[in-house]
């Protein structure tokens, strides 16, 4: 019973069938032209956003790292000088040489140690004030990011709910016409409609020339196509060709 429905429609109101799902998917593309490349910078700044706030972060780190390592050297720079102290009072009271040269060396050796300690305190205070500019710079190029982040999203926001009903009425129009269009000639439809640029799979005769690659059209074919008993596609740009008397409209 499908197959003999099937066989009662007709190519002219196939055709019919086909340019009006054309027209409803034409006026979806219409919208997400209208939001243009707003969703696309949305989801780059988001990107960006969560690199920045790694960066923050693992600077932060590296921060509270060097910090601790300057704590732990002046913390042996300070321990060195205790010792030094102590080794001079014993100076006092050596009973030979042997002895006096013994705390001598161990003073020599304290005294590099904080002269090493001091050096590693003045690199690694470099780095501090170094990694605290560029978490600042860090942190004030996330602030601006966010900002353009909130104003596209803002933009975003306001087309999509002055257009999101429309849509949703279009794309539920587009579901019922499918509906009428036999399995295979909607997937060709479809196919023919993902490979075109501007994404028109059915278009009219323009001046007796394809309304998709403006190629002309043999004569014969024009008159095949006006005729409207078979679906004749370009054999330029496989787009499917109506005359426009058949919906109504007068040839360009």
């Amino acid at each position: 019973m499908a197959k003999k429905q099937e066989k009662e429609i007709s190519v002219e109101e196939r055709l019919k069938t086909l340019y009006s799902l054309q027209q409803k998917l034409s006026e979806i593309d219409d919208i997400k032209i209208l939001r243009g490349e707003l969703p696309l910078e949305v989801a780059d700044l988001e990107d960006e956003i969560i690199g920045l706030e790694t960066r923050i972060k693992k600077y932060e780190t590296e921060l509270k790292e060097e910090e601790t390592t300057i704590s732990h050297q002046k913390q042996k720079a300070k321990e060195s000088g205790l010792k030094i102290e102590k080794y001079k009072e014993q100076l006092d009271n050596v009973r030979n040489n042997r002895e006096f040269d013994h705390l001598s060396k161990e003073i020599e050796f304290e005294t590099l140690e904080i002269e090493l300690s001091e050096k590693k305190v003045k690199e690694f205070t470099l780095e501090v004030k170094n990694l605290t500019e560029q978490i600042e710079k860090s942190k004030s190029f996330l602030q601006e990011r966010g900002a353009d982040l909130a104003q596209k999203k803002e933009e975003l926001d306001s087309i999509v709910s002055e257009t999101k009903q429309q849509e949703e009425q279009l794309r539920e129009e587009v579901k019922e016409i499918e509906t009428n269009v036999d399995p295979r000639l909607l997937q060709a439809f479809k196919r023919i409609r993902k490979s075109a640029r501007n994404g028109l799979a059915v278009v009219m005769i323009e001046r007796g020339a394809c309304g998709g690659c403006f190629n002309k059209i043999p004569p014969q074919k024009q008159m095949d196509i006006k005729i409207g008993k078979k679906i004749i596609v370009c054999e330029y740009c496989g787009r499917i060709m109506i005359d426009p008397e058949l919906v109504g409209l007068e040839e360009q």
